[in-house]
């Protein structure tokens, strides 16, 4: 199956889970902005939790469809339609040769994960799909998609054409509509802020600035203010999250496209969930910060990844269900094949239970 670009939208770009390992060497890791959601969607159509898939930006493309196969978009509430009927989030759907995937607006979040099993098939760079704009590296030639691109899907997967209609329960997938506190695990650098200004970022309101984008998101509001010694440090690593405050006073939330060293203090990190709620921010929302615990942290990607296996054995459920036509159990599809290493050859069956 592969996608035609008719329209490109805002910004829809190639992502996986990042490009780790290279951040030693000044590459950026990149990757998907709303890592759970990706993770889901590449659960629901039988992928690897890391197989690349299309970030759709606020105004998603127009994709003509070539060949056949499924699809899902995973993450926020865009208007995703096929051929003009409404689809929406999380549900997977068998789409054919000339259907047409489009979306409307946004009604909750802002980013999403056109999902296919095989997922995304562009060259690995450094051991990533994602695109990295800023370099022109990985993903769709380093560049975001334009019309008149044709992008080819992975493959197939077994029992994609069962999963036609999966949709996982509300109540294990991302809730966008409620989030309006970000939560901050204190890092080393914290005792570089006055009590003054600690208590001023813990007890203000901060907006989502215009000026953000994947590599951070800028915050306006109240100025949080430096002990003496001033917003300058020795440049460390800037990991997912950072809460970078420079000089100026305002926060700056390090994302997806973060530098991999930066030379300002930073209060602290923030936790998943809020990582995953700033990603589907659009500007103009307002926030308010607060401490977070370490255990806070950990149950969080905890429960992340409990999700993500809960969709699983959801799935196994629904494409093992019985046939509506037959009423009897659906047989266990098998893929045989043989490989050889250093010589030897092995037959191979595989089935998904």
């Amino acid at each position: 199956m592969r996608f035609k670009v008719i329209k490109p939208g805002l910004l829809t770009t190639v992502q996986d889970l990042g490009r780790w390992g290279y951040q030693s060497s000044g590459v950026p890791v990149a990757g998907a902005m709303d890592l759970p959601a990706l993770r889901i969607g590449n659960a629901i159509v039988g992928n690897c939790e890391g197989a690349a898939a299309l970030e759709v930006t606020v105004i998603g493309p127009e994709l003509a469809v070539e060949g056949e196969g499924v699809v899902v978009f995973s993450g926020a509430e865009l208007g995703f339609s096929v051929n003009g009927r409404h689809v929406g989030s999380w549900t997977a759907l068998c789409v054919k040769d000339g259907d047409v995937l489009s979306f409307s607006a946004p009604v909750k979040g802002c980013r999403g994960y056109l999902c296919t099993p095989g997922g995304i098939d562009v060259p690995l760079v450094m051991g990533s799909r994602s695109t990295y704009t800023r370099a022109k590296i990985g993903g769709y030639e380093g560049r975001a998609l334009k019309a008149g691109d044709v992008v080819e899907a992975g493959g197939d997967g077994f029992f994609s054409k069962r999963i036609d209609g999966f949709r996982p329960p509300d109540e294990i997938l991302p809730d966008y509509s409620s989030a309006s506190e970000l939560f901050i695990l204190p890092g080393l650098q914290m005792d570089a802020f006055t009590e003054d200004g600690l208590k001023t970022l813990f007890s203000s309101e901060y907006e989502v600035s215009g000026e953000s984008d994947r590599m951070g998101c800028r915050f306006d509001g109240p100025k949080v203010q430096h002990k003496e010694a001033g917003a300058d440090i020795v440049s460390d690593a800037i990991p997912l999250g950072a809460v970078q405050i420079p000089g100026h006073g305002l926060p700056i939330a390090m994302l997806a496209d973060r530098q991999t060293t930066g030379g300002y203090t930073k209060v602290g990190v923030l936790t998943p969930d809020s990582i995953q709620a700033l990603a589907q921010m659009m500007p103009k929302a307002r926030v308010r910060f607060a401490r977070a615990t370490m255990e806070q942290a950990i149950e969080e990607l905890a429960a992340a990844k409990a999700a993500v296996d809960a969709v699983r054995q959801l799935r196994a459920s629904w494409i093992s269900r019985p046939s509506c036509s037959a009423g009897a159990l659906v047989k266990k599809v098998a893929a045989e094949f043989r490989i050889t290493v250093e010589g030897k050859s092995y037959d191979v069956k595989c089935e998904e239970i």
